[in-house]
């Protein structure tokens, strides 16, 4: 009898085969795994590389004008309309109004000058994250805040000869203060550099007098007004001191009698820092106005998803020098101010479903106000 044998099949048992679908699928799921985690790691690198980036370009911008504070301001700053209470301590005139998001703000009721640095602690809005870690209304210390600088214009050279003088025979001001005509050759107001005067500009005016700022209400070729109704409340005539009337000449009952003194215009940059949570609530920018110009190249945006802005001021006296202030101490002011202390916050516009939470960064600086820290010792 003729027996053969069946030849072995090869393969895998049913056993080795589950063995190594499960293996292998316990491979694949830590290498998914493994590679969720590294881009969720990239991602979080990216969002604070991102978010670095966005603050420091926002805090150099800060840190310019503060260095630039004060420059071709007047020593104690520039005098506003005003009229002295009894005491003499507080001005009862109307306060001007101050740039803000909001545009319902004043500068300090009893300021009888705009400083060149003015504090605004909790003057900015609250800022409520989305994950609710930050903003409480009934704590103060949620609120931002914001902060007014103010400096000497160097691209408008207004200021190298007199508005009204002999060699500017095209340059006159007018007894009632609204109108200034520049001559075109001393002062041409629509150069070839592109550098204009608009309106919502701030001038100061300077003679042996003292000093004025008006806010240009229009401009039509090289006439200036500035009428009473500013949206900053500057072009008022009728207080006793502050206004462009207290530069003219005086006739021998002591009263302005319609002419000035030779009398230089300098242009005045006021810029103001504020968070804005009403054009995007869900993405909170950081602005930087100019004055009140409502065009949107003088109120831009140069920092964006910002949860906290802080400033603090340190003082110089003599005595204590105060440091770490949130405002003006009593018995100061604020042109004893030498440096600030800023403060940004910002977090990422993803939320981080590996963390559970917003990426949140921050950057904080002390700026030296060069401008206003320079005192001539041989004077």
């Amino acid at each position: 009898m003729n027996t053969q044998k069946k030849p072995k099949q090869a393969g895998f048992s049913l056993l080795e085969m589950l063995v190594s679908i499960g293996v292998t699928t316990v491979i694949l799921g830590a290498t998914l795994l493994a590679f969720k985690n590294a881009a969720n790691t990239q991602r979080g690198v990216s969002y604070t590389s991102d978010m670095n980036d966005n603050l420091r370009a926002a805090l150099n911008l800060i840190q310019q004008d503060l260095i630039l504070a004060g420059t071709g301001i007047p020593t104690g700053g520039i005098p506003i309309p005003n009229t002295p209470n009894s005491a003499g301590t507080c001005n009862t005139a109307v306060a001007p109004n101050r740039p803000t998001l909001t545009g319902s703000l004043t500068f300090p009721t009893c300021n009888f000058v705009l400083p060149a640095i003015e504090p605004g602690s909790a003057l900015g809005p609250l800022i409520t994250a989305p994950d609710a870690t930050t903003g409480n209304p009934s704590n103060p210390n949620s609120f931002t805040d914001l902060i007014t600088v103010l400096y000497a214009d160097n691209a408008l050279a207004l200021d190298n000869d007199p508005v009204n003088t002999t060699g500017c025979p095209g340059g006159s001001i007018s007894a009632s203060g609204d109108t200034v005509i520049f001559d075109s050759t001393c002062q041409p107001l629509t150069g070839t550099n592109g550098v204009t005067i608009n309106p919502g500009d701030l001038i100061m005016f300077s003679n042996a007098k003292g000093n004025a700022l008006q806010t240009v209400t229009s401009v039509t070729g090289q006439t200036v007004k500035m009428i009473s109704g500013d949206a900053f409340n500057l072009n008022g005539r009728t207080v006793n001191q502050g206004t462009i009337k207290q530069l003219q000449n005086t006739d021998s009952s002591g009263n302005p009698n319609g002419t000035y003194p030779p009398t230089t215009a300098t242009r005045i940059w006021m810029i103001t820092y504020y968070l804005d949570n009403i054009t995007d609530p869900a993405h909170v920018r950081l602005v930087r106005r100019v004055n009140f110009d409502p065009t949107p190249l003088a109120q831009l945006a140069v920092g964006e998803t910002l949860e906290n802005m802080q400033f603090t001021f340190n003082y110089v006296d003599g005595v204590t020098n105060p440091s770490n202030q949130i405002g003006v101490p009593s018995g100061l002011s604020e042109n004893q101010i030498r440096s600030i202390n800023v403060f940004l916050g910002a977090r990422s516009n993803y939320y981080d479903l590996q963390r559970h939470s917003y990426t949140r960064v921050n950057l904080q600086t002390q700026v030296s106000l060069r401008s206003m820290a320079y005192r001539n010792r041989y004077n």
